[in-house]
């Protein structure tokens, strides 16, 4: 272009409720207000403030949706009169444009510029310009406004994630040029040779035939700036044929270019200028091959494996996406520091800022179109030709507008897509003949419970083969069975090679009707089955879509980072649910030991990811906090992508980065005089070579005592995931349960990973408390039993009773793992569907110093010694209890929406007697049989061992710590309990 006039500052401004203005001529009239631009309406608190609440998204108290009109007096330079004038307009919603009262255009896109061409319209140096944005969605049912969304635009415009602004962000100019111009470069880079062929889009108004020499130069650039010119120019003679055209070079990047990776984020910016005028053209590129070979993602020849992130663009000062480099490069550094190198963005395309940002942070991104539905074929049932031809278009302008980006390495055409896999495949097809610089996916999670792989598609994304054919570790009860972290107790030997290539190709039984219904954003709805009657062997890479999504409980002092357009009312009507409940006072320990337990869940599900030989990599939903849809907890950050204090990044790093170093074992659980037997592996992608390093084991006892230390020589050349060796450690004799931990590093790397394990002595008795009736001596007497009426009895005559119920008929069933995403929006998902409801509890609230659990070492939190614990227990309802301060000693936390007051294990003052409850069934736990597993079992809470044994030390160290209680002194509770609460809880009365 010749120059850019920056239209950004104040213009003025009316909105347009009833959306009236088009028919009442509103361009032609004097706005009584002003607003100050890029930035949006919300941003600039117009419109009326509201005091609603939402709790499943986060609030904008100045939501605007209708047309809102903006308008601008604009002066031209008298060379510029007569020019080339486009209105260049980053990143809107629906416009309407107008040059005085000439009505110029409309425009629709929601992921990319709006341009429109003035010229004809401007006819002296001054004219009035008047742009209409409407952001309406488009009604379920009904006539639909003429300016309203052509789809419902997925993230895009969802309340969930960035809101449904009204505005204009990023770029306003006017971009102006002379009669011959390059409108479009579009890179096609040559890492072979060394070249880039430039594919320019010329345009001639001057309705003559020309030609003009041009001249071409590049710079490398990198977070730092532009370096040194790295080659000459070099002219070439194009020509300029009357209207539009297309015409291709080719630029040699001389005897040493640059390739671009994560490792290597460094790109070129490349100026086309005009020899015989001021007209000239930036665009960058970076030299890069991102391909496929079998399983396996490949950057410019070499193996890389995606460690992403789900991205819906939630920004909550703004309520709308960014679009400066240095906002978007502060964004993806942290998530670079938490191991991230993929982002997937959820049925959204960031602005232009984000893919230059990650050109020079190293990320590689995968943009997706704004749907989330049904892909018709033409005459089907439902079908939306103007839709779906919207959508279609969209992903050409992505592409467009992008696709010169090194970091536009992947696209999707929508997230958990049905219909026709034959329309799907004919639009990839049709993607791919356009535009060779991307690998093309079908979608996310497309057919869920019926997936198919295309031809046309690159890679796979999805979280099941077949129903049970699983590589992911969670799902929501709508979506079960369940995954192993939800299922199975803690280890670290999962893998999910055989789901992916299993050894048998044989068919699941059970297969899905024509008719299925599925969950559906936060709703549900009846979709047709894909026909599927092949075992699916996937030959390209498959990515696990959306992995993890454990629920963290809300930290109420984030409130106060709220500052800016969005406001946390769902937190604050949590907290005073809270208080109501009277556990305000719980709340930060509820925040942190339900993080510390999804903290688990995610390694444990990371590290299942990096063992998969099979597997290309992942999408994490998310490590950053998920603001809507019944509002999603999930992230170990928080919306604002601030650590929330729960991991840090070297701990995260050990089992999210290019360089996990794993050991492999049954259990975390070890009684003293066994053998330790692990397995060591090593995933690895660095260039830096590891040659002559040799990986350290070591195992040192909660004391400090070294138990062991050796180390495993690495190969000599290490890419991907290696097995090294099997170790077996004599784990030391011991008096007293302990801890210990296995750590495993490269000295002088900065790798390293560890895992904390529990050690039981050997000589515990085997306790069968069903067949003992009292513990202690004289005072300190102690009566065990299962009868309440028999509790009631003893405690009226002042006795010490351990009561230990066979059921709870106020209660919930123990469930280890935390929740998965949030409760409400699931449990309103499996009521519709009529499923099962998870339980949807957050893990335990332990108080770990209490004389009870002294010869029972842990944490606040949950950890593995844990699971079979809790998986064999009711969690009796509290919320009755006469005083709201009274607190379990183990305390299963509930949900934010629902808040009981669950108790595990809990003591008080009856009269003169002293109760304390344990609704674990421990005699069940003592007498564990043949381990079974049952997934619909499961999924009603009743979680089996998977431990192929039948004697569980920390069972019996569990019940000789209690019994110690009990049966001493200590046992005098300070609290009181009233019994008749008790008995509505354990009998029902």
């Amino acid at each position: 272009m010749t120059k850019t006039m920056n239209l950004q500052g104040v213009w003025d401004f009316q909105l347009d409720t009833g959306c009236t203005g088009i028919h009442e001529a509103f361009y032609t009239k004097n706005f009584d207000d002003t607003i100050s631009l890029p930035g949006t309406t919300s941003m600039a608190q117009k419109g009326t403030f509201s005091d609603k609440m939402e709790t499943g998204t986060l609030t904008d108290p100045y939501l605007y949706e209708g047309y809102a009109w903006y308008s601008k007096e604009i002066h031209l330079e008298p060379e510029d009169v007569g020019r080339e004038i486009l209105l260049y307009l980053e990143r809107t919603r629906v416009t309407m444009v107008w040059v005085n009262d000439i009505q110029i255009g409309t425009y629709d896109s929601l992921n990319t510029p709006h341009i429109y061409n003035l010229t004809k319209a401007v006819t002296g140096q001054d004219f009035r310009l008047t742009i209409l944005v409407a952001n309406l969605q488009k009604p379920e049912e009904g006539d639909a406004d003429p300016l309203a969304y052509p789809t419902k635009g997925g993230h895009l415009t969802s309340p969930d994630t960035q809101t449904n602004w009204n505005g204009i962000i990023g770029e306003i100019s006017l971009r102006i040029h002379e009669a011959c111009y390059i409108s479009h470069i579009k890179t096609l880079p040559d890492t072979k040779i060394g070249t880039v062929t430039l594919e320019m889009t010329t345009v001639n108004a001057s309705g003559s035939d020309a030609s003009h020499t041009i001249e071409i130069h590049s710079q490398l650039r990198d977070r730092d700036g532009l370096k040194d010119l790295i080659t000459p120019v070099q002219s070439f003679e194009i020509p300029f044929p009357a209207g539009e055209a297309v015409y291709s070079v080719t630029y040699d990047l001389g005897e040493h270019p640059v390739l671009w990776s994560e490792y290597t984020p460094v790109i070129y910016e490349l100026t086309v200028s005009f020899a015989d005028s001021t007209e000239t053209v930036t665009t960058t590129f970076g030299l890069r091959d991102f391909t496929t070979e079998g399983h396996d993602f490949l950057i410019n020849g070499r193996k890389t494996f995606l460690r992403g992130k789900h991205d819906g663009l939630i920004f909550p000062l703004t309520g709308a996406v960014p679009a400066t480099v240095g906002e978007w490069i502060k964004v993806l550094s942290i998530s670079k520091s938490y191991g991230i190198n993929h982002y997937r963005f959820h049925t959204c395309c960031p602005p232009d800022a984000a893919f230059t940002a990650a050109d020079l942070v190293g990320i590689y991104m995968e943009p997706q179109l704004p749907f989330w539905g049904t892909m018709t074929a033409p005459g089907e049932e439902g079908h939306n030709e103007t839709e779906q031809s919207y959508l279609i278009e969209e992903g050409y302008r992505m592409m467009k507008y992008f696709g010169n980006h090194a970091s536009y390495c992947m696209m999707s055409l929508g997230n958990e897509l049905w219909g026709s896999k034959e329309r799907i495949s004919e639009i990839l097809a049709a993607y791919k003949a356009v535009d060779t610089r991307h690998l093309y996916t079908q979608g996310s999670n497309n057919f869920q419970h019926t997936p198919v792989i295309l031809p046309e598609e690159d890679f796979f994304v999805g979280v099941r083969l077949s129903k049970n054919r699983l590589f992911r570790g969670s799902y929501g009860m709508c979506d079960a069975p369940l995954g192993h972290i939800q299922s199975a107790e803690p280890a670290t030997r999962k893998n999910y090679d055989e789901a992916i290539l299993p050894s048998k190709a044989a068919a699941d039984s059970g297969d899905e009707a024509a008719e299925i219904e599925i969950q559906y954003g936060t709703g549900v709805k009846k979709v047709k089955a894909a026909e599927n009657t092949e075992v699916l062997m996937p030959e390209i890479p498959v990515v696990s879509h959306e992995i993890g999504q454990y629920c963290v409980f809300p930290n109420f002092h984030e409130i106060d980072k709220y500052t800016g357009v969005l406001k946390a009312r769902n937190f604050e009507v949590f907290r005073d649910h809270l208080e109501e409940k009277g556990m305000l006072d719980q709340a930060d320990d509820f925040f942190y030991n339900s993080g510390k337990l999804a903290v688990q869940c995610y390694k444990e599900e990371l590290e299942a990811a990096a063992r998969t030989k099979n597997l290309a990599g992942y999408q994490i939903l998310d490590i950053q906090d998920f603001s809507g849809q019944g509002t999603a907890l999930v992230g170990i950050l928080d919306a604002f992508m601030d650590n929330k204090g729960l991991v840090t990044t070297k701990e995260w790093a050990g089992y999210c980065s290019d360089a996990i170093l794993m050991a492999e074992f049954d259990s975390y659980v070890l009684t003293a005089g066994s053998v330790f037997e692990f397995s060591t592996a090593f995933r690895y992608y660095r260039p830096e070579s590891l040659a002559g390093k040799s990986v350290t084991y070591r195992f040192t006892l909660q004391d400090g005592t070294k138990a062991a230390v050796g180390t495993i020589p690495l190969p000599s050349d290490i890419l991907g995931l290696v097995k090294l060796e099997d170790i077996s450690i004599p784990v030391p004799a011991i008096n007293d349960a302990t801890t210990a931990v296995l750590s495993l590093f490269i000295e002088g790397t900065g790798i390293s990973n560890e895992y904390e394990l529990y050690l039981y002595p050997a000589d515990n008795d085997h306790l069968d408390l069903a067949n003992v009736a009292s513990v202690g001596e004289g005072a300190e007497k102690t009566y065990i039993t299962n009868d309440f009426d028999q509790a009631e009895a003893m405690l009226t005559e002042g006795k010490r009773v351990l009561y230990l119920p066979k059921e709870t008929v106020e209660s919930l069933k123990g469930f280890y793992c935390t929740e998965f995403w949030c409760y409400p929006m699931f449990r309103d998902i499996c009521e519709w569907m009529k499923k099962p409801v998870a339980v949807g509890t957050m893990g335990l609230l332990i108080q770990n110093e209490h004389p009870a659990l002294k010869q029972f070492p842990s944490h606040t939190y949950a950890t593995p010694q844990w699971y079979q614990l809790v998986s064999h227990c009711d969690c009796a309802i509290l919320d009755d209890t006469t005083d709201k301060s009274y607190r379990p000693i183990i305390q299963m936390m509930d949900n934010f929406d629902r808040n009981h007051k669950l108790g595990i294990l809990f003591e008080g003052q009856v009269g003169t007697g002293s109760l304390m409850v344990c609704t674990i069934r421990l005699s069940e736990l003592v007498n564990l049989t043949e381990p079974t597993r049952d997934d619909a079992i499961t999924a009603a809470g009743e979680i089996i061992s998977h431990r192929d044994v039948t004697h569980l030390p920390e069972v019996d160290q569990f019940i000789k710590s209690l019994i110690s209680y009990v049966s001493s002194d200590a046992f005098r509770p300070e609290q009181t309990l009233d019994m008749k609460k008790l008995r509505k809880t354990f009998v029902g009365e």
